[in-house]
């Protein structure tokens, strides 16, 4: 069917009181930007919806980039119709006919935008739904249960007619709530958890720790290749890649075996602080799940998040390693991060790791290794390169620095 239109609804940012506009126009933009690759669409904004005009473009196509993007509740692919009632009744016949498969069920539901069209919402009902029952006799009318539900929308200067709803990505637009730091490793979770993190309104820096010579060049390749796939869903993203070589090395010399993950861990955050001070971020977001793992025991979390001052997010503490996996596979990055090229999160882990480590403990091994430590984490911190990655491309991280307000797609 040739649709003329697609109607996008907006989720939760219907809910912000004076900042509302604020809110709708940054989805707006964002779906603008999304959709700049089809240069024959028109926009047009009204109260919580947008109105995509398609003039030409496909519609499959649009529905496609539409669905995973943060901030629609729904869209639907719509007819317009003039207001007089026959010009309705018609436009409602012709969009039931070209369903295909054919129904054999329907009711009509008609909403009154326009308070002053001369027939109400029962009448119409009636006066649409009788029309399309005089031509298509093989229907017939289910008011509880319908195959289709063909929904009459009046407003004041055009009807729009249409019988799908489809589910948007949901949440708020992108960037609405702010920055935080992603700990990415090259596994199933830390990327769900940045989707998760990104559908809620966060704009998302990467940051992934390497080993080399010990961690392979295909191990940063794998962590590009998610990172471009969550700047699908999210524009561009930085991605931090930090040597952690000789910081883990030398943890791994402490003495305590069965604390280096934890005290590996306290050593990422700390590192990623930073990185966050100097980038503007507000937060740090990591691929938790309690009990998955020794470092994500409660015990444990609450050792390793006592490294640093920022909120911890955690979007998938409670989750089970099935769903996560479900998620993964939905967002496109399950086949990714089950790829066998080991981050160094895999390196020197003991046979007997900590489960519930002692705060007291870690904390003095750290202050033993005093200034040698804070050496590493410094440069660690200087060392740390940074990529600038699209989806379909790579760049330099001195283009976002050039181009401050291009950091969205």
């Amino acid at each position: 069917m040739n649709y003329e239109l697609i109607l996008v609804r907006f989720g939760e940012i219907t809910i912000k009181g004076r900042n509302r506009n604020r809110f709708e126009m940054m989805l707006l933009t964002q779906i603008r930007l999304a959709l700049k690759a089809m240069p024959l669409l028109t926009f047009e904004r009204g109260y919580a919806r947008v109105y995509i005009r398609l003039n030409g473009e496909k519609y499959e196509a649009v529905a496609a980039r539409l669905k995973d993007i943060f901030g629609i509740a729904t869209f639907s692919p719509v007819m317009s119709s003039e207001q007089e009632l026959e010009a309705i009744q018609q436009c409602s016949l012709e969009m039931m006919r070209s369903l295909n498969p054919a129904p054999k069920t329907f009711k009509v539901s008609v909403k009154r935008g326009w308070k002053q069209y001369p027939y109400d919402s029962v009448e119409m009902n009636h006066l649409v739904g009788s029309h399309i029952l005089r031509n298509t006799p093989e229907l017939k009318v289910d008011v509880r249960q319908p195959e289709v539900e063909l929904k009459v929308d009046i407003q004041h200067q055009t009807t729009y007619i249409y019988c799908e709803v489809v589910k948007g990505a949901g949440g708020f637009p992108l960037g609405m709530n702010g920055k935080a730091m992603l700990l990415l490793s090259g596994g199933i979770d830390s990327p769900v958890a940045g989707w998760m993190a990104m559908r809620k309104g966060l704009r998302i820096e990467a940051v992934h720790f390497h080993s080399y010579p010990f961690t392979s060049e295909q191990a940063k390749e794998k962590v590009i290749t998610l990172s471009k796939r969550l700047a699908y869903y999210g524009g561009k993203i930085n991605l931090h890649l930090v040597p952690f070589t000789e910081l883990q090395t030398k943890l791994a010399q402490s003495g305590h075996d069965s604390l280096i993950i934890t005290l590996m861990r306290r050593s990422m955050l700390k590192i990623t602080e930073r990185l966050a001070e100097k980038h503007g971020a507000l937060a740090i977001v990591s691929g938790d799940s309690l009990g998955q793992v020794a470092s994500q025991t409660l015990g444990s979390m609450n050792v390793i998040g006592r490294s640093s001052s920022l909120p911890m997010l955690r979007p998938l503490v409670m989750m089970d390693k099935q769903d996560i996996i479900g998620y993964a596979e939905k967002i496109g990055t399950f086949t990714t991060s089950i790829l066998p090229f080991e981050d160094c999160c895999t390196l020197f882990v003991p046979k007997s790791p900590a489960i519930n480590p002692n705060l007291s403990l870690v904390e003095s091994i750290e202050a033993y290794l005093g200034e040698e430590l804070e050496r590493l984490i410094d440069e660690a911190v200087k060392g740390t390169e940074v990529l600038v990655l699209k989806e379909d491309g790579e760049s330099t991280s001195a283009d976002l620095d050039n181009n401050p307000e291009d950091a969205w797609f």
